[in-house]
This record gives C-alpha cells, sequence and structure tokens, in this order.
C-alpha cells in the first residue's frame, strides 16, 4: 500500500490514464489483468481496480489535495511492490507512505474447507 502526495490534478482526474496505469502495474509485477474497472467522482476523483487472476491493484485520487492511495494485494509469484512504485512513479508525486502487509498469515483453515 503506498501513498502519494504532490501529483499533478489533471493526472488524478485522468480516469483512461489511471486504468492503463494500474493494468501497467499490474503486468509488470507479474500479474494476469482478469478486468478493469473505474468510476470518476464530480467534480473531481477517480476510482479504479483492476481484478487479477492473483487479487487486485486499485487506486483512489484526490486531485484536490493531489493525493492518490495505491493498494495491490496477490497470491503466488507476483511482487506487487514493482507494480505499486510503477504506478506511483507514473503519477509524478512523492511516496508519503509505503506498507508491505503478508495477510492470512497462520491462519487456521476449517475443517469444511478441507473437504
Amino acid at each position: 500500500m503506498i501513498d502519494v502526495a504532490g501529483c499533478d490534478a489533471s493526472t488524478l482526474n485522468d480516469e483512461e490514464y489511471l486504468k492503463k496505469l494500474l493494468e501497467a502495474g499490474a503486468i509488470f509485477s507479474g500479474a494476469t489483468v482478469l478486468k478493469t474497472e473505474s468510476h470518476k467522482f464530480s467534480p473531481q476523483g477517480v476510482t479504479a481496480f483492476c481484478l487479477l487472476s492473483e487479487s487486485h491493484i486499485s487506486i483512489h485520487t484526490w486531485p484536490e489535495d493531489g493525493r492518490a492511495a495505491i493498494d495491490m494485494f496477490t497470491c503466488g509469484d507476483c511482487d506487487s511492490r514493482t507494480g505499486v512504485l510503477l504506478v506511483a512513479d507514473g503519477l509524478g508525486g512523492v511516496i508519503t507512505a509505503n506498507t508491505l502487509a503478508y495477510r492470512c498469515q497462520d491462519m487456521i483453515i476449517p475443517d469444511y474447507y478441507e473437504s
């Protein structure tokens, strides 16, 4: 998960560019893009995500503040860190937060999932 600040407002409000940027980040990380969706808010801001075979990558933007939040959750051999860093670089701002989280570690699986 990465937070980016100091981005150009027009870049953060460009829905098509952000979709292509997410797809590039996903592919660069080694993921397989299944579908890309987005929504442009009025008067500004975009939320976009790519559904991946391995999970998802998403972005939420606040052009009025020059900020964006990017996250990517994957399984398998993908390198989600490289994916979100490519997206952050494409926004032209400065990374203000960078968090790597391991999910479902030591997860207990109930018996009914083992059949």
